[in-house]
């Protein structure tokens, strides 16, 4: 509960990512001591993909879409785990779609392209869809082919379809009553978070602003996908000061389910 809103949790599955991918940057021994004190094996991060579902009595809001059916084995169960919580896809009028990477956009649309949450006005931010609907420069990215070219096949596949659906903000504003869009760029060029509020709690969801619990002792990190480098982690400290400041509760996609 956040206040008198309502918010759950909501698993599409989980993914293992190469540890590198998360700390392209990191310091190869440090690295290797960071990951024990975590108790992580070298080798490879498990990480969920988290979406979040608000109540808020009179709105019922999707954040992210997860990757949809067919991205990768052990993903894509959004939807069944929705309807295992009484929750169809026309149930929710709202869907916020914090960044274009394939795990949060993936599940926008049906088996047959068509939005997959047909009573839903989708949002997302200008600079983001502008992004993604164009033709997206991946080079600078430290990944290889094997994870931009899905990013671009889902990019296409997901957001065309939405258009007719979907509201575009270019400015830090309140999308429904209590629910904050907060400009956080650097992972991607649109990145946005959410702040969630209502009555005296706050819930800050920062979306893929920091992937990995690591990444609050070692804000200067980076990630092989984080469009830019100098720009997520100055994200990220404000967020931390914001945090702090305002004694908030987070949740982050990637952060070991739930998340909080």
């Amino acid at each position: 509960k956040v206040g008198t809103f309502e918010c759950m949790a909501v698993s599409d599955g989980t993914f293992a990512y190469p540890d590198h991918y998360f700390f392209v940057n990191a310091p190869k021994e440090l690295l290797e001591q960071v990951l024990r004190e975590h108790n992580i094996q070298p080798g490879e991060i498990i990480a969920p993909w988290t979406c979040l579902l608000i109540k808020t009595g009179q709105h019922r809001i999707l954040v992210d879409t997860g990757g949809g059916a067919g991205l990768a084995p052990g993903v894509g169960k959004l939807l069944p785990n929705l309807q295992a919580e009484g929750i169809e896809s026309v149930d929710i009028d709202t869907v916020i779609l914090t960044h274009g990477h394939p795990h949060h956009i993936g599940g926008n649309t049906d088996a047959e392209g068509k939005p997959a949450f047909t009573n839903a006005r989708y949002v997302m931010w200008k600079d983001e869809w502008d992004f993604w609907t164009a033709e997206p420069d991946l080079t600078q990215l430290e990944v290889g082919e094997d994870f931009k070219q899905p990013m671009l096949t889902l990019a296409r596949k997901n957001l065309p379809s939405i258009q007719g659906q979907l509201d575009l903000i270019d400015r830090e504003t309140e999308i429904l009553p209590g629910i904050q869009a907060i400009a956080a760029p650097g992972h991607t060029p649109g990145h946005m978070v959410l702040a969630i509020s209502s009555g005296a709690e706050q819930l800050l969801y920062i979306s893929d602003a920091m992937l990995y619990p690591i990444y609050v002792e070692q804000p200067e990190w980076y990630a092989v996908v984080d469009f830019s480098p100098e720009q997520v982690v100055a994200t990220r400290h404000q967020l931390l000061n914001r945090v702090v400041a305002e004694k908030s509760l987070v949740l982050a996609v990637h952060f070991p389910f739930p998340g909080l």
